[in-house]
């Protein structure tokens, strides 16, 4: 017996053996990992929460958005007092906090963006949500891809998956009984056309050339697939190997796009692209657009390359 499960332990490759194969550099392993970890500790807040609500629900001492921003709080500060004691964090920002903090010593060499809890209002029903990191070498507000050494999300579904990239491919890593990260699939990569869409946004407030985008999508057979969750529809169409999530720039809600550039949308075209798609506002790609403030919004088409081309093509 000991020696079938030794020869099954042959097989698992953990998420720091994984990085050190792929010549990941060790500050930077040794980080995605320490945020890794992290998830465990925002899974096990969620589920406290979800526990509280379900207790209280008749009695309502606590509102529903109360209890939802306690939990993206709760995965805020974990993620910043975490980092904080790393030793290779240098500033932290997330959606949260709203401003860059200075969280080490002024020599380290990293800058973390987070989003800590996208998708947080779907907690209450009981959906996919996700935590969404960029690991920069310089400030966040420079221009460009330069600055993003890697990129990560943490899934919280059924399983507890994390999806990292730091330059060198796209793997999916998926937490065991044992609690450890251990590898589901490596060097993830898209086709060249996928066959499902994602579209976020009403459809009234949709702009026409978007709309006949979504028309040709819809007349080609793609078929619809939107949880109303960034991190899990973006997950699928890594899974599935190839589609499109959108999310356009709104005529009257949002006509700047919804999502945000910094947190949200540079780290995952950063995942994307190192798995053979695009991402793009329609025109320009995500990752050559100048981030100006924090709290940039930005129009998004990321996927697949032909349906992030042919989005393109569309907003002539």
């Amino acid at each position: 017996m000991n020696e079938g499960v030794s020869d099954y332990t042959k097989f698992i490759i953990d998420l720091r053996r994984h990085m050190w194969k792929s010549g990941v550099e060790t500050e930077l392993r040794r980080l995605i990992w320490q945020i890794a970890v992290m998830g465990k500790y925002i899974s096990a807040k969620m589920q406290e929460a979800n526990r509280k609500l379900a207790g209280f629900k008749n009695i309502r001492i606590f509102q529903h958005g109360e209890e939802q921003q306690t939990v993206e709080r709760s995965a805020d500060e974990i993620l910043k007092n975490q980092l904080k004691d790393s030793g290779f964090v240098r500033a932290y920002t997330s959606e949260e906090q709203g401003s860059v903090i200075q969280i080490g010593k002024g020599e380290e060499k990293y800058f973390i963006t987070a989003d800590p809890l996208a998708g947080s209002s779907l907690v209450e029903t009981n959906l996919t949500i996700g935590t969404i990191i960029g690991i920069h070498r310089e400030s966040m507000l420079d221009e460009g891809r330069k600055t993003l050494a890697a990129a990560m999300y943490i899934m919280y579904g059924p399983l507890i998956t994390m999806v990292y990239s730091a330059g060198k491919g796209t793997h999916e890593f998926v937490l065991n009984r044992e609690g450890e990260y251990v590898l589901s699939e490596e060097n993830i990569t898209l086709r060249e056309r996928g066959d499902i869409y994602s579209p976020g946004g009403l459809r009234k407030d949709w702009a026409p050339e978007h709309l006949k985008y979504l028309e040709f999508l819809e007349k080609e057979g793609y078929k619809l697939r939107y949880s109303g969750g960034f991190v899990p529809d973006i997950n699928q169409l890594l899974i599935k190997r190839g589609g499109i999530f959108t999310y356009p720039a709104l005529i009257r809600e949002s006509p700047q796009g919804k999502l945000r550039l910094l947190y949200e949308l540079q780290p995952m075209a950063f995942i994307i692209e190192q798995a053979g798609g695009m991402a793009t506002d329609g025109k320009q790609d995500i990752l050559t657009i100048k981030v100006e403030n924090l709290n940039q919004r930005c129009p998004i088409y990321i996927g697949s390359r032909f349906e992030v081309e042919k989005a393109r093509e569309f907003q002539v």
